[in-house]
């Protein structure tokens, strides 16, 4: 059995939600066997033919980046220009913008070109730390193009260079070829792209964008009843401009998450509390739209649902592949502590994909997914975002390049 001793570590274990010092242990060794922890103790125990001292550095679980659109194809950039120089979203739209020419480019971009592209874009999220990272479709908007995306998802897992959950998010927007045909368009989702991916193994979870700009409530309820005849799991893009009642959805369906949440009730946090539906914050979004209707920390806080922090990373609304600085303005925005941010990328994130068996806290019989820090505490990533502070991303006990 191959074994390796990381000596002398400071390790924040994060193994236990009521940890307020993020499950700190100074001074001490992990000892992995076969890409697993077998122990974490004091320095001085334990003993390994291959050891790697640590001379003190911090360790702390993987990081995880549970909503993004890392799969697309063109960019965006021009159209942010012309935003910012005063023309509307409504005449970019008009002229065959928006998330339309995201649509378009994806589907012209051939499945080799998109996963270099996806590729390059995913370095900046290992760069920082993660280990797992959830990946969207949503840009293809028909059974080829969807089954696409979720093909280069699934090789970036592959690649070995990180771990990969894949979610079905057809029901992003209605395509232009459907343009005034939604019910349409959710029928082919549901008769056709849903079962016909599940049946061949593509994705993980399906998604919907539940919003008076997507699908409404009860277009997001057929599509979350023909996923639970499936077996499907499902979670939800709900309450990020207006409050249309896709929380409670998500949570009346037990889905996994109800992300963005900016226009979220009580009634919506009681249910996601009952069903315990992980709340997904993504400041990235909300800073990028210049959003001012925050997610109501306080009451998630009150009702016990755990909050999850991730990137968004997508070409329209948040181009930012910095899961640090989505920690940063969380806290900065949101009002999170470092801690709440810490664990909404760690054990809240592993919660939102249904991971937590092997993400998000540090433990024996764990799978040794974990980062090497240059810094004292958790919070010095958070404080400085940008600095490079990553020593050695390791998974399944073997440091990553």
């Amino acid at each position: 059995m191959s074994t390796t001793l990381w000596q002398n570590a400071t390790v924040a274990t994060f193994n236990h939600p009521a940890h307020a010092d993020y499950g700190m242990l100074p001074q001490h060794d992990i000892l992995v066997a076969n890409g697993r922890i077998q122990a974490i103790e004091p320095t001085g125990r334990l003993s390994a033919a291959h050891t790697v001292r640590l001379n003190g550095a911090l360790v702390t679980p993987s990081l995880i980046d549970c909503h993004t659109h890392l799969v697309f194809g063109g960019s965006r950039a021009n159209e942010w220009e012309r935003r910012q120089n005063g023309v509307s979203y409504q005449q970019i739209s008009a002229e065959g913008g928006g998330i339309n020419s995201t649509v378009r480019a994806t589907r012209e971009t051939a499945e080799d070109e998109l996963y270099r592209f996806s590729f390059e874009r995913l370095q900046s999220l290992l760069a920082e730390g993660v280990g797992l990272v959830e990946i969207k479709s949503g840009y293809g908007l028909n059974l080829a193009d969807e089954a696409k995306m979720l093909r280069v998802s699934q090789r970036l897992q592959e690649s070995g260079a990180v771990a990969v959950s894949r979610t079905l998010l057809a029901a992003h927007a209605v395509p232009p070829e459907f343009k005034g045909r939604a019910d349409d368009y959710l029928e082919m989702v549901i008769q056709e792209i849903l079962p016909i991916l599940w049946q061949e193994k593509a994705f993980d979870c399906v998604d919907v964008f539940c919003e008076n700009v997507g699908f409404s409530a009860a277009q997001t309820e057929r599509l979350f009843q023909a996923a639970q005849a499936l077996g499907v799991p499902v979670k939800g893009h709900t309450e990020q401009l207006s409050l249309q009642g896709g929380s409670a959805l998500v949570a009346k369906y037990g889905g996994w998450s109800a992300d963005h949440i900016e226009y979220l009730d009580e009634a919506g946090v009681a249910a996601m509390a009952e069903a315990d539906t992980v709340a997904v914050l993504l400041p990235g979004a909300y800073y990028f739209l210049r959003e001012s209707q925050k997610p109501p920390v306080e009451l998630l806080r009150r009702y016990g649902v755990p909050m999850a922090v991730a990137t968004d990373f997508n070409p329209g609304t948040s181009p930012f592949a910095s899961l640090r600085m989505s920690m940063n303005m969380a806290c900065v925005q949101f009002g999170l502590t470092p801690l709440e941010a810490w664990q909404g990328v760690t054990v809240h994130a592993a919660r939102a994909l249904r991971r937590e068996h092997e993400f998000g806290c540090l433990k024996a019989g764990m799978p040794a997914h974990f980062n090497v820090w240059n810094a004292e505490s958790p919070v010095d990533m958070i404080y400085e975002p940008f600095r490079p502070l990553l020593q050695q991303r390791v998974l399944h006990g073997n440091i990553q390049g």
